[in-house]
């Protein structure tokens, strides 16, 4: 089912996207837990093949949100794992080695201004930024050199709109269109955003995301909880008052936590729609797993599956980087890094620089995302025209079950 309509007037406000997006910055992030049994850390793997690249290196730059405040090494981890996987065993991008240009970035405009400069300087051919709300300081300079800019998903409107920038998911607009789409297969009325209140994110989230509920037959109600308030749920309590199908909590690790509590007291039995952030190991270490058992999640990663994407993941990071947890957030890294060696079929024997990257990313049609069964990109500009740089609309849906795995998953376009 898809809400296009829905999602052409969101598109319009693209000037609150920014504030919106950024929220699920952190609901990116993967499920994890000590059990064997729910951290897949144990599950299942193979031999990777022996297929060596022998072309000529391309200057990947790389830039990881590591070293500040928010310091996020794993990431970094599962891009560098992924490179030596495509070095060694993937034949290369287009046959190509990859020469990784790593820069560390720490969430603030300095750095984040310093890393764009020295990947101009280094002449790369692409830059890949997994995880990050700096685009808007770097593309601009990424983006103005020529140079194609590739993220996981958008945080900024530049980054939704620039034509040298390549989305690999559509971040908010597509968790917001995937709960419209599923609160109607489902038969849903009425459906609550708990969000916090800082900045215009209330507003941004409001104004995309009511016309695609709209368009899906389906009411929208934001409801604003205080950032400063250690105890939401009198306020979650009153935003519940017109008793709702569905309660979707937008935020980050506490906001999670403060949510999902405050849900259990006021309305312990509505259905819960989350985005990974919620089901994180801190959020589920301090509500109990009971707690999120039953909810809906919406994410683009799939680290409960056998499919053979994720079993290759897997045996990535074992090889490559055994010291990081797989089910955290190194496949943030391997994503982006695998989704552009994806895309290098098309790439020329020798002299492969910004224009022919940029070329053979506008090409990619129905890429699959690595780790992702079942999502895919194109990077024609069609995926939401108003948000030319989205490569795709879609988003996993699955039901949380026992230890914390994923079932019934089924894509949401």
């Amino acid at each position: 089912m898809n809400v296009s309509t829905g999602f052409k007037r969101a598109a319009k406000s693209t000037a609150v996207m920014g504030a919106a997006a950024a929220l699920v910055l952190g609901g990116l992030t993967a499920c994890s837990s000590d059990d064997d049994t729910a951290s897949n850390s144990t599950g299942k793997t193979t031999e990777l093949p022996s297929n060596p690249a022998t072309g000529e290196a391309i200057k990947i730059g790389f830039i990881a949100p590591e070293g500040g405040q928010i310091s996020l090494p794993m990431v970094r981890e599962g891009g560098e794992a992924a490179a030596q996987y495509i070095n060694e065993n993937g034949g290369g991008i287009g046959g190509h080695k990859i020469e990784l240009v790593v820069c560390k970035q720490h969430e603030e405009p300095a750095s984040a201004t310093k890393c764009a400069n020295e990947m101009v300087e280094k002449k790369v051919s692409a830059v890949v930024t997994p995880l990050g709300a700096q685009g808007a300081v770097m593309l601009p300079i990424i983006s103005g050199a020529g140079i194609p800019y590739v993220a996981q998903a958008p945080v900024s409107q530049a980054e939704m709109i620039s034509p040298d920038a390549f989305m690999i998911s559509g971040g908010i607009i597509s968790v917001l269109g995937g709960q419209a789409a599923t609160a109607a297969k489902d038969g849903l009325k009425k459906v609550t955003v708990l969000i916090g209140d800082t900045g215009d994110a209330a507003a941004s989230v409001k104004a995309l995301g009511e016309p695609m509920f709209k368009q899906a037959g389906v009411d929208l109600k934001v409801v604003t909880i205080p950032a400063a308030t250690a105890d939401p749920t009198p306020q979650i309590q009153a935003g519940l008052s017109d008793n709702p199908d569905a309660v979707t909590i937008l935020g980050d690790t506490r906001q999670c936590i403060q949510g999902i509590k405050a849900l259990e007291t006021a309305a312990p039995d509505v259905q819960k729609y989350l985005i990974a952030s919620c089901l994180d190991k801190p959020v589920i270490d301090a509500v109990g797993e009971d707690a999120v058992l039953g909810a809906k999640a919406f994410t683009t990663v799939n680290l409960s599956s056998d499919d053979d994407s994720v079993t290759q993941y897997r045996s990535v990071m074992a090889k490559y980087a055994p010291d990081t947890d797989p089910q955290g957030l190194g496949y943030l890294g391997y994503q982006v890094v695998m989704a552009l060696a994806q895309v290098g079929g098309s790439l020329p024997g020798d002299g492969v620089g910004p224009e022919q990257m940029k070329a053979a990313l506008r090409s990619a049609k129905d890429v699959p995302v690595p780790a992702a069964p079942g999502l895919t990109f194109t990077c024609d500009g069609k995926a939401v025209p108003q948000l030319p740089s989205l490569c795709s609309r879609s988003i996993l849906v699955s039901n949380v079950g026992e230890n914390l795995k994923y079932t019934d998953t089924v894509t949401v376009n």
